[in-house]
């Protein structure tokens, strides 16, 4: 642990009533770093006063917060990997997860499914190997989007509850295809998280043609429910909205993030717990070119 006289006269101030004073102790004790962190751990564990506590606990949550944003700052300048982002956003609510039984279990799905392919098999065939492995042999099941189910937007939680979003499984779903060269992406379809198989001998689009047609046919990560481009016909229509072209555009993985981050702050609108949504808005924000 760090030890000096300043750090001592930090730790005495964190009570302050002034809530200027406690924003200017929480500044100097943040630009220590995380080094900071197990003296903060035993000030929490040595102070009967749930108050000093609450304030402690925050002040480590802004220190892991700013590690978090510099992670993210290199993730955006670096590879952009689907599986990088998507445990950095996990990080924010388990800031010291360690994510290798995540990784080796994605990988256990990946070896499974590599097992039931061929170059002979259509690309229908093919998602119905991943689904089949995704949701009959490894159980993994779909709940509709709720703020009520904060786990349910992290792939931590999804591979350990085998359960999550549409927006999670659909990120997991993503992972594994492209681990396996299957041509699936995300598209921009409104009010949902949908997949679509394009087709990959697609090489000149011809201006007078729909991005769509580009597209093979779409699948719920929900079930892993194939869907014709009739019944995503169908949907527009139900919901009054043109399908416009740049509905069917396929999204980029830093895309994709920075949705997952916009839909996970909506789970944080109790006024204690602002702070946290304007954090996530912060990090999708962070994300824009």
């Amino acid at each position: 642990m760090l030890e000096n006289k300043e750090i001592s006269a930090l730790f005495h101030l964190i009570d302050d009533p002034d809530d200027e004073v406690f924003s200017t102790v929480t500044e100097r004790i943040i630009s220590h770093g995380r080094a900071i962190i197990p003296n903060l751990e035993n000030l929490w564990e040595n102070s009967p006063d749930e108050n000093v506590q609450g304030r402690i606990e925050l002040i480590i949550h802004k220190l892991h917060f700013r590690d978090l944003v510099q992670e993210f700052t290199e993730w955006k300048n670096g590879t952009c990997e689907l599986l990088h982002g998507s445990l950095l956003v996990a990080k924010y609510c388990y800031p010291e997860m360690i994510a290798t039984s995540t990784l080796q279990e994605i990988e256990k799905i990946r070896r499974n499914i590599w097992l039931e392919l061929n170059s002979y098999l259509t690309p229908l065939e093919q998602v119905n190997v991943i689904s089949g492995i995704l949701y009959s042999y490894y159980r993994l099941k779909g709940n509709e989007v709720s703020y009520e189910i904060k786990e349910d937007f992290m792939i931590t939680k999804l591979i350990e509850n085998k359960r999550g979003n549409s927006i999670t499984n659909g990120i997991l779903y993503l992972i594994l295809s492209e681990l396996l060269d299957i041509p699936a992406k995300a598209i921009n379809i409104p009010k949902q998280f949908i997949l679509a198989y394009f087709d990959i001998d697609y090489q000149f689009p011809n201006p007078s043609k729909q991005q769509s047609e580009k597209i093979n046919f779409y699948i719920d990560p929900l079930n892993g429910q194939v869907y014709s481009q009739k019944d995503v016909e169908s949907y527009f229509k139900r919901i009054s909205v043109p399908p416009v072209p740049s509905y069917f555009k396929p999204l980029n993985d830093k895309r994709i993030i920075q949705h997952l981050l916009e839909e996970f702050s909506k789970c944080f609108n109790d006024p204690e717990q602002l702070y946290k949504k304007n954090e996530l808005l912060f990090l999708a924000k962070l994300l824009e070119d």
